[in-house]
């Protein structure tokens, strides 16, 4: 029975593995298209996962909350931003700049 268990585990926590890396995908995919947008270049390509914790969505369930963030350069300055994503969905972005932090939740999903 143990060699079951362990076998459960280690399926779960594969799952569990792929679908961070394809929430972080969708993430980084996001911060590309809206640094696109914003007229500014992702740096890194990447947006490493910063924050991850349990909340309730707009139905009640439990989700997983991600915080990823990013730099990003505008005239040869590095800024910092960051995508908060709820599952697979983005719900805000926030690009620091000089006069203070933007923030965006129009998003669509990449």
């Amino acid at each position: 029975m143990s060699d079951l268990a362990i076998l459960l585990f280690m399926a779960v926590a594969l799952l569990a593995w792929f679908e961070g890396r394809r929430v972080q995908e969708i993430a980084t995919a996001y911060c590309r298209r809206a640094c696109e947008a914003a007229g500014v270049q992702l740096l890194d390509d990447v947006a490493p996962v910063w924050r991850l914790r349990l909340v309730r969505d707009a139905d009640g369930r439990l989700r997983v909350q991600r915080l990823y963030t990013f730099e990003y350069s505008r005239d040869g300055e590095r800024r910092r931003g960051s995508v908060v994503m709820l599952g697979r969905t983005p719900v805000s972005l926030q690009l620091e700049e000089p006069g203070g932090v933007r923030t965006t939740t129009d998003h669509f999903v990449p």
